[in-house]
């Protein structure tokens, strides 16, 4: 049995990959940036405090920058540093897709302390969650019935968290995958019109995709609360879908986990309920 320190263990990503990890019978970390609760540990990214406590005595972390901060470079260096200080034996970073086309992007600069640090490693890219139409997307499709975003006809191998989740928890267990940069996508392309066609199909409503503008787009990000820096930082990543950027597809999930990714109507089906609790909660 191994210990295993998983930052972000209440998010999308972390709470599978927690969950999955201790089902193969190790110990689990999870770090939480409050108060602890049972089970949980106190590391807090921002202020640096808690972090040689949170890793001492495990033996490999899984990495990500918490939601809402550009300067992600900022916050990991210190947990990267302190990781090879303590001795742990792996890191695995979640980064995303496209970022080491950019060596000045702070996520790069991120994945370049790790592979620095000496301490075997592992990068995941993963593209666009699925998952992100019934968190981060939710409302539009609550009250206005679409998906309201600024990517025209642009294609995205949107990615499963639980999908993300098994690579993370496979390449922090294995070690023929050391040293490596993944790059991790679903199995097909879609529009975010074919998106909500499949929504449609799968929730028995009637979701439609509305083309924003940027001017249009960026009222709504900062209404749902998000910094201002952070509202242009996704106005910029959601351009690149737009461009075209976003849609390629790898064979990274397959080649680690000897299986296709989960397909665009399994999540659909797997997370109806969660879009008519969210409703009625709206």
């Amino acid at each position: 049995m191994s210990t295993f320190v998983v930052l972000g263990a209440s998010g999308t990503v972390g709470r599978e990959l927690a969950q999955g990890l201790e089902a193969a019978g190790h110990e689990v970390r999870r770090t939480t940036s409050r108060t602890p609760a049972a089970g949980q540990v106190h590391l807090d990214l921002v202020s640096g405090r808690g972090i040689d406590e949170a890793l001492r005595g495990a033996d490999g972390a899984f990495l990500l920058a918490p939601p809402g901060f550009t300067n992600q470079d900022v916050l990991l260096t210190p947990v990267i540093d302190a990781a090879r200080r303590l001795g742990l034996g792996k890191l695995v970073l979640m980064s995303a897709m496209g970022v080491d086309a950019n060596p000045e992007a702070p996520l790069r600069k991120a994945e370049l302390a790790l592979e620095a640090s000496g301490v075997a490693w592992n990068v995941m890219r993963p593209n666009w969650f699925m998952q992100n139409f019934h968190t981060y997307w939710l409302h539009g499709i609550a009250t206005q019935q679409a998906i309201l975003l600024p990517v025209g006809e642009g294609r995205t191998s949107f990615i499963d968290a639980r999908d993300i989740a098994d690579v993370a928890a496979a390449l922090l267990q294995r070690s023929e995958f050391n040293n490596r940069a993944f790059d991790l996508t679903g199995g097909e392309s879609l529009t975010h019109a074919e998106v909500a066609a499949v929504l449609s199909r799968e929730l028995g409503q009637t979701i439609r995709f509305e083309d924003l503008t940027v001017d249009e787009a960026r009222p709504l990000l900062l209404g749902a609360g998000l910094p201002a820096d952070y509202a242009e930082f996704l106005l910029v990543i959601l351009s690149y879908i737009k461009a075209g950027y976003s849609e390629r597809i790898t064979d990274a999930v397959p080649s680690i986990l000897g299986r296709e990714p989960r397909r665009f109507t399994e999540y659909a089906r797997d997370y109806r309920e969660a879009y008519p609790k969210a409703v009625s909660a709206l």
